[in-house]
């Protein structure tokens, strides 16, 4: 998935734009710094009740940002001049719990009963982390953040039922505590960590082997330190085999107009949205 772009784009609707014009099409992690980024679910209106029922039950993984009229592409509370069937760099589409294809653009997919979620991302706290001096190993990698699929059951709500999500970022002792602390500010892209050390202790066996996303290295002096992940409704999608659905492809993520200093207060989103 490389990007047909030499330099990054740096403002989100420079982002929006390149996904829109096919000249991004790879992860976001780093780009727009000061933006929050946002994970997305679509689904058909009949099935959005229960979904927004489980984001509200499993509030760690699925911080709500945003959610869209059912038919309308806009998700006007967090950019307005956006259209989520065209600006982000690549999807996935779900049928019956399988992915069949990743496409760039699924506008020719488009119903008038879709409703779009827009889902908090850790990459928003990324720019944070860096401002104070921590390093966030992906991006000193040029890679995509990994993700690992957990023991940890979620709250079901209706068909979706499934296993948490999380991705990990290695720190030295002395940073752990640091980084849960600049994280825990900002609980509707995730919040503070919900493991520290033994992966095993959530069913992770091998942190080379991720589920999403690519392998970092990890010092022997380091702590894998791991964030509820907004990749967890993609295995909730599996499970539920729901007969049609569209998300983001892991890592390629919706950049929103929303500056980091706006979120923190937990209540970002309304849930009468």
């Amino acid at each position: 998935m490389d990007s047909k772009l030499t330099t990054q784009p740096g403002t989100p609707e420079e982002v929006r734009g390149a996904c829109r014009a096919g000249t991004w099409t790879t992860h976001t992690a780093g780009l727009a710094p000061g933006f929050a980024q946002a994970n997305l679910v679509i689904l058909p209106s009949d099935q959005a009740e229960d979904f927004r029922k489980f984001c509200q039950r499993n509030p760690k993984p699925c911080p709500l940002l945003d959610v869209t009229a059912p038919g309308d592409p806009v998700p006007s509370g967090i950019a307005p001049a956006a259209d989520i069937r065209t600006d982000l760099p690549r999807y996935r589409v779900w049928e019956h719990g399988e992915v069949i294809d990743e496409p760039t653009d699924v506008t020719g997919l488009w119903r008038d009963d879709l409703v779009g979620f827009l889902i908090g991302c850790s990459f928003t706290f990324e720019g944070a982390l860096l401002n104070d001096g921590l390093e966030v190993r992906h991006q000193a990698c040029e890679t995509n953040v990994p993700m690992y699929r957990t023991s940890v059951e979620c709250d079901p709500a209706g068909v979706f039922r499934g296993n948490l999500v999380v991705s990990m970022r290695p720190f030295g002792p002395a940073d752990v505590v640091r980084a849960v602390e600049i994280t825990s500010r900002f609980p509707e892209v995730h919040g503070s960590p919900v493991h520290v050390g033994l992966p095993g202790l959530l069913g992770i066996e091998d942190l080379g082997r991720p589920d999403y996303g690519d392998a970092v290295p990890v010092d022997e002096n380091e702590l894998p330190v791991f964030w509820a992940c907004g990749v967890t409704p993609q295995a909730v999608l599996e499970e539920a085999a729901v007969p049609f659905a569209i998300t983001h492809a892991p890592g390629c993520m919706f950049v929103s107009d929303v500056r980091d200093e706006d979120l923190g207060s937990g209540s970002f989103f309304s849930p009468d949205v």
